[in-house]
């Protein structure tokens, strides 16, 4: 009986926890304390933007290139000392044409690349995992629409989870439970978002109060939430692990305090979440086995 005891505790207790971290998950989308670039991309979105962004940095570069060296012949070939008596003319036809088509043509250039990688990111596909996302001051809720069961995420060291959006040993404690460390402080949230790896998933954005972006960098996504309107982005993680983003909006004092922690699963696993997220969100079993009346 005691044996028994201890069995069914356990069980409840893993019960209790189906949107803790699966096991064993790599943290992939962080941002690291003095790097620059972007994170490693996890979709086909962030590729796209990342690949589109070196691309018009090399544009960049060798505009200005172009213009400091011909700012440096002008001023040592044209200078007082080297040509005391200045042409007269005032236009050159020619250079005139050339200074407003090549930027014109650099501009479609761009723009060629830029706008089917603009519309890939706002025409939303069949999703096969619906999520609503609301945010509010200053946590996100969400919803999967598809099994009608829903909740709440706030950072590891707010208020609502016991800290005051600050570090402490309560909260190290907190992080280190969840199966974080202290450098995942503000970023780790209670629960997460867990969706399964190549599978597109398309989420809602609201806000209850004031606008609010969600955002993960590392799969190219950034939306803003806005009160009374309803927006889209899709995403579809071709990598397993944990991804953080955070609001990209201003919306008020604790907009520091507003991560997202999203984990990317695989199927097998996100099929076992699901079982126990239904049960504890929704308040009903996935499944109910009923015993035969034989």
């Amino acid at each position: 009986m005691r044996l028994t005891s201890s069995l069914m505790a356990v069980l409840a207790a893993l019960s209790a926890l189906p949107a803790m971290a699966q096991e064993g998950l790599e943290i992939v989308g962080k941002p690291t304390d003095g790097e620059m670039g972007f994170q490693p991309a996890a979709t086909e979105l962030a590729r796209d933007l990342q690949w589109l962004d070196g691309m018009i940095n090399v544009i960049i570069i060798a505009i200005v290139l172009f213009v400091t060296v011909l700012l440096a012949i002008v001023a040592v070939r044209y200078n007082r000392r080297a040509n005391a008596t200045s042409a007269t003319f005032t236009h050159n036809s020619p250079v005139e044409i050339a200074w407003t088509i090549i930027p014109i043509v650099i501009l479609v250039f761009i723009g060629a690349f830029s706008l089917p990688i603009l519309f890939k990111q706002q025409e939303i596909p069949d999703g096969e995992v619906h999520i609503k996302v609301t945010g509010y001051q200053w946590y996100w809720g969400y919803e999967y629409t598809d099994h009608d069961f829903g909740f709440d995420s706030y950072m590891i060291g707010a208020p609502a989870t016991g800290g005051e959006n600050r570090m402490s040993p309560e909260v190290e404690a907190q992080l280190v439970e969840a199966g974080y460390s202290k450098d995942e402080f503000l970023l780790a949230t209670d629960t997460s978002v867990v969706v399964p790896v190549n599978k597109v998933v398309v989420m809602q954005l609201t806000g209850a109060d004031v606008i609010h972006s969600w955002t993960i960098p590392a799969f190219g996504v950034k939306q803003d939430a806005v009160p009374g309107r309803l927006s889209q982005l899709w995403f579809k993680a071709e990598k397993e692990g944990i991804y953080f983003g955070q609001c990209s909006e201003l919306c008020g004092q604790s907009h520091a305090y507003m991560p997202i922690t999203v984990k990317v699963v695989s199927e097998a696993e996100y099929e076992k979440w699901l079982e126990g997220a239904i049960e504890e969100y929704a308040g009903t079993p996935r499944s109910v086995n009923v015993a035969s009346a034989n």
